[in-house]
């Protein structure tokens, strides 16, 4: 029997438990602790950020710090020059490692060594060997020259390069290993078709193997870029930012601030590297959703 109501009155509903099946209320139970740490972990860290770098001041101090001019500068050199030497080595050297020769097995094994290892032990190894009074590197340039070998991470532009070429050789590795897949699940077929038709090794790579590779390539890279916006053990671990703060990256400026008890300008600092980590973010989304 209907039940009516004069006037603007109107019966409530039933309750939302009442409405809800026993599958969507566990549904909905067993939802509840990942939202909640996903509010507490992640929303709440960076809307925390985002507030202490809101402050108009602290953009300014940034704009008139020449370090952090040096750092961006640092950071565009690292992702344009870097990523893209690494990815190239990468795509060549998976092409090696794809060969069915038994002592490749074993090289690939001391060949990931590098990305397997924890970033701290490596990349501190690298700058002991790098000591200019007592380092190995030296040492070898001595015994065979008899002259002194050069401070390697006094001099700003060999300190960044070298900080590059250390971010290469630990994380090289991977990016082989994923253009590797990319490569073995090419049809071998294309391949014996070339071979009867005479083609070469460049007009292999050229047309079989670069086209079916190019979406798996280009995707990694901006991958590559994002990753290293925030990687700062290459950097950090290896020249601490000098000489004079001036190999700093956006990501070790931030933690420069934050010794310096400066925790707005830290923020601000990581904020400032938006506008690089944003369109690399939309071309990779609208690259993979096609």
């Amino acid at each position: 029997m209907a039940i009516t109501i004069s006037g603007d009155q109107a019966l409530p509903g039933p309750p939302l438990s009442a409405r809800l099946t026993p599958p969507q209320v566990w549904g909905i139970v067993l939802l509840t602790p990942y939202l909640l740490v996903f509010l507490a972990f992640v929303l709440y860290p960076v809307g925390y950020g985002l507030w202490l770098a809101r402050e108009p001041a602290s953009y300014v101090a940034l704009y008139h710090d020449p370090i952090f001019a040096r750092a961006a500068v640092n950071t565009l050199i690292f992702l344009v020059i870097g990523i893209n030497i690494k990815m190239l080595i990468a795509l060549f050297l998976s092409g090696f490692f794809a060969q069915q020769r038994p002592w490749i097995r074993w090289l690939s094994v001391i060949f990931i060594l590098p990305w397997a290892v924890p970033s701290i032990p490596t990349i501190l190894s690298v700058r002991f060997m790098l000591n200019p009074e007592w380092g190995v590197v030296n040492q070898l340039i001595f015994k065979f020259t008899g002259e002194d070998g050069p401070n390697w991470l006094n001099d700003p532009a060999v300190a960044l390069a070298m900080a590059i070429g250390v971010h290469i050789w630990k994380s090289l590795p991977f990016w082989t290993l994923i253009l590797l897949t990319g490569r073995l699940a090419i049809s071998h077929d294309l391949y014996e078709a070339s071979d009867v038709d005479g083609a070469n090794w460049w007009q292999k790579f050229r047309y079989i193997t670069w086209p079916s590779m190019q979406t798996l390539y280009v995707t990694c890279t901006l991958l590559s870029m994002i990753w290293t916006l925030g990687d700062f053990n290459s950097v950090y671990l290896l020249t601490g930012g000098g000489p004079a703060d001036l190999t700093h990256v956006l990501s070790t400026l931030g933690i420069r601030y934050l010794r310096l008890d400066q925790l707005s300008l830290a923020m601000a600092s990581i904020v400032c590297a938006m506008p690089f980590v944003l369109p690399l973010v939309y071309f990779m989304m609208k690259r993979l959703s096609r």
